[in-house]
């Protein structure tokens, strides 16, 4: 599944319209954002993961799709189901992004 790029204009209605969400919050000068990268997208890719909506937010020009999540340090993942946000965490380390996946099912 392709990742779906959000801003505030459109990310309540990606999270309302989809029942399991995770978001990557990210800044263009975050570099551990951008090496985590590749492997949001094979995460995106995963068939465990094909009833998962992947939304990238960058967290800098987005700041109301920040706050839903309570952001503070990037890059911060979320997961939402049902539009109720259940985790966030501010991490560069895959497992804990799968851990938060895995708990949508």
């Amino acid at each position: 599944m392709s990742i779906v790029v959000a801003t505030d204009n459109d990310f309540n209605d990606a999270i309302a319209s989809n029942d399991k969400v995770v978001v990557k919050y990210f800044a263009n000068w975050c570099g551990s954002c951008k090496l985590f990268s590749p492997k949001y997208k094979r995460l995106s890719n995963d068939e465990r993961f094909s009833d998962v909506t992947f939304l990238d937010v960058n967290a800098e020009e987005n700041p109301e799709a920040r706050k839903v999540a309570e952001v503070n340090s990037l890059p911060f993942f979320a997961v939402f189901k049902g539009g109720k946000l259940l985790e966030g965490a501010a991490t560069s380390l895959e497992p804990k992004v799968v851990e938060m996946i895995e708990s949508l099912a």
